[in-house]
């Protein structure tokens, strides 16, 4: 008979995995991952966008290559920020990709937007996960913050970064989890079609 897994057990699996998978990248392939978004998700961006997207931690998909770019070419970027640990995510202007002068460490030990940045709302929302499917689901750290968001503040596009060690065949899921657009690994485009 086999046990349900729960979400947490799974997340611990997904993390072990995940970062089995970044430690046995070489240096010199890993620096060449996410600097430019493909494409067909370029062709989905208007020029006005705001580019929401995430200050990832050690093993997470790096964010920080696609907020270079899309930097480089005139969009306003933003960050998620906390006030306290109990408070809603917002996201807010984060204007300097290239040296990170305008982040500080937020309550949860991540980079930033500081406190007097500018409140934003994401046109397009880059998301990090531990685990994901082809059609969308997405199994997030576990605080419930970016599904909270996106339930009030869905952008057009909602877009995941993963390794594809991440893929899984099947997540458990509830009512209150969002699904998203898109998920990009180094090897596919899940969505966009």
């Amino acid at each position: 008979m086999m046990t349900e897994i729960t979400k947490s057990e799974l997340r611990n699996q997904l993390r072990a995995a995940r970062r089995a998978h970044v430690e046995a990248l070489p240096d010199s392939i890993r620096a060449l991952l996410f600097h430019r978004p493909p494409a067909p998700l370029l062709a989905r961006v208007g020029d006005e966008a705001v580019i929401g997207l995430y200050h990832a931690g050690p093993y997470e998909a790096p964010a920080g290559g696609y907020a270079r770019f899309f930097h480089e070419a005139g969009h306003t970027l933003a960050l998620p920020r906390f006030a306290a640990r109990d408070a809603a995510m917002q996201f807010a202007r984060y204007s300097d990709p290239h040296g990170q002068s305008d982040l500080a460490p937020g309550p949860f030990d991540m980079m930033q937007p500081d406190m007097s940045a500018e409140p934003l709302i994401p046109d397009v929302l880059f998301v990090p996960l531990v685990g994901f499917t082809a059609g969308g689901a997405r199994l997030g750290q576990g605080g419930g913050h970016y599904d909270r968001w996106l339930a009030e503040h869905r952008p057009p596009l909602a877009v995941g970064l993963a390794w594809d060690a991440q893929l899984c065949v099947a997540l458990p899921t509830e009512a209150h989890d969002v699904v998203l657009d898109a998920i990009i690994t180094p090897t596919r485009i899940y969505g966009l079609d």
